[in-house]
């Protein structure tokens, strides 16, 4: 398929999880991908795997807290594949799993820093250059998590990612205009190694898949394809919105 033919996508946090599902999926939808994450050899592994489908892959290891490093993915995007299109802004971090008024300056600021931050500096460098090209997605990955649902022990990663909707709103008001659609992807309980962070034990595991609706986690590759979705022209009256792939956590009670 060629759903994303002669497109250009950033993924940030591509070196594992979503991140990595999509990176994959994008590229055989037919977008060269600039990889980015802080771990330089799984990056290259996977730009390799996807050269050797044929894919075009670039990667660039960094912080998304550093600024500099967004704009070196855009410089990335567009020096190597001539400009960008699609911007899955991905990299995130739970944070300390503990009671939500033990946690210390540092580590309030860190997850801000990560997941609202990182996602905001990605979009100051990605934006203007998806409005040289006149239209572009800029897709960012929140949660349920302090949007429909909480959980104790997780103030400031609710309170991150509940940031990246309104930031979302924003920005797809301000550039909806110039051909720039902006939407939050909300993913339910995903088996990756983060998800696994919140379900340690079998009897935690049992309770998160017992919260959802379908009785079972997600796999990276289902949450990819949403993110496709809002890359690709299928969505191209959406915008400004939470897109809910949470497997029904959302509505489920008892």
């Amino acid at each position: 398929m060629n759903t994303l033919g002669g497109k250009v996508a950033i993924i940030s946090g591509a070196s594992s999880g979503i991140g990595r599902a999509a990176a994959l999926l994008f590229a055989r939808m037919g977008a060269s991908v600039v990889l980015g994450a802080r771990r330089e050899q799984q990056l290259e592994q996977l730009a390799t795997e996807i050269r050797h489908e044929g894919g075009r892959a670039e990667w660039v290891a960094g912080d998304v807290k550093d600024e500099a490093f967004a704009k070196t993915l855009v410089d990335a995007a567009v020096g190597n594949f001539g400009g960008l299109d699609i911007a899955f802004n991905n990299a995130g971090t739970l944070g300390p799993m503990r009671p939500s008024l033990t946690l210390n300056a540092d580590e309030w600021r860190e997850v801000l820093e990560t997941n609202l931050s990182g996602s905001y500096y990605g979009a100051k460098y990605q934006i203007p250059a998806m409005l040289v090209r006149g239209a572009g997605s800029v897709i960012f990955t929140s949660t349920f998590v302090g949007y429909t649902a909480a959980f104790p022990g997780t103030a400031a990663y609710a309170a991150s990612k509940s940031g990246l909707i309104g930031l979302t709103q924003a920005l797809a008001v301000e550039f909806g205009g110039q051909g720039i659609r902006v939407n939050a992807l909300l993913p339910g309980g995903t088996d990756t190694a983060m998800g696994r962070q919140m379900s340690s034990t079998p009897e935690a595991l049992k309770h998160v898949v017992n919260l959802h609706a379908l009785k079972r986690l997600a796999t990276p590759e289902e949450i990819a394809r949403s993110a496709l979705y809002l890359a690709s022209d299928a969505s191209s009256f959406v915008t400004g919105t939470a897109m809910l792939v949470d497997g029904g956590v959302s509505i489920k009670r008892g």
